[in-house]
């Protein structure tokens, strides 16, 4: 089994990737539709804290926990030069209740990490008990139904027909990852006394384009609003290479 953290060198040189870069500004505008301004954070699998240092600009207090000591020394860095603060933490999911002491947040984030980890509904009810009463849970998946997709655009036909009743794949990075489907989602989140909120696609129409692409830059910002646009309407959603979760506890 290939693990994320073998490839995170190979993530770290694709962070200015176009898939990349609609990924992230994706699951941030669809985000800001549920945002408190004075709200607290967990961000847990934070990597390099894109999304940390943007919800810190935003005003919010937040805590970023990842494994990777090179990834926070990214977002340490990042922080500083957007003149914001964000606390960071070494460690894992299974780390949290040592890390953290009891501590609750406003809002909890898992943006993709749950493709890695070994069974989905548990994490979200490891998640989802670092969530104040009434607070947010946000996290992202690999979307089993469509994970197909991807590989029949690109004409990669025996891997399409492998993928249709597929449940894990090897991802862009060359790990060993997995996909949920949509029904089974909102099934953890029920269990897990969570009422989903609001879920979204994210990345429809450039899924397909080769990992190393960098974006054009006289055409980024169109090509983002039709991302975030097919990301809340179907049938577009449903056809997205990840599905981001909103739910309320």
């Amino acid at each position: 089994m290939t693990s994320f953290k073998t490839v995170e060198g190979i993530w770290a040189d694709r962070l200015g990737s176009l898939r990349n870069v609609v990924r992230q500004h994706v699951i941030a505008a669809q985000l800001s539709e549920h945002l408190d301004a004075d709200a607290s954070v967990l961000d847990i699998g934070c990597g390099q804290g894109t999304q940390a240092v943007r919800l810190a600009t935003r005003g919010l207090q937040v805590t970023g926990v990842d494994p990777s000591a090179d990834l926070l020394a990214r977002l340490d860095e990042a922080a500083v030069s957007a003149g914001v603060e964000v606390r960071t933490l070494a460690g894992k999911l299974s780390d949290l209740d040592g890390l953290l002491d009891g501590e609750r947040f406003d809002l909890v984030c898992a943006h993709g990490l749950l493709m890695y980890l070994p069974d989905g509904e548990a994490a979200v009810r490891a998640l989802v008990r670092q969530v104040r009463p009434g607070g947010l849970l946000s996290f992202t998946v690999r979307n089993g139904d469509a994970l197909a997709f991807r590989p029949g655009i690109r004409g990669q036909w025996a891997k399409a027909i492998a993928a249709f009743d597929g449940t894990t794949y090897v991802n862009e990075l060359g790990a060993d990852a997995e996909a949920h489907r949509l029904g089974d989602v909102i099934g953890w989140c029920e269990r897990a006394s969570l009422r989903v909120e609001a879920w979204y696609g994210v990345r429809v129409f450039t899924d397909g384009r080769d990992a190393a692409d960098t974006p054009d830059p006289d055409s980024l910002q169109e090509c983002l609003t039709v991302e975030v646009e097919a990301g809340r309407r179907d049938p577009y959603r449903r056809m997205a290479s990840q599905l981001h979760i909103i739910a309320r506890a």
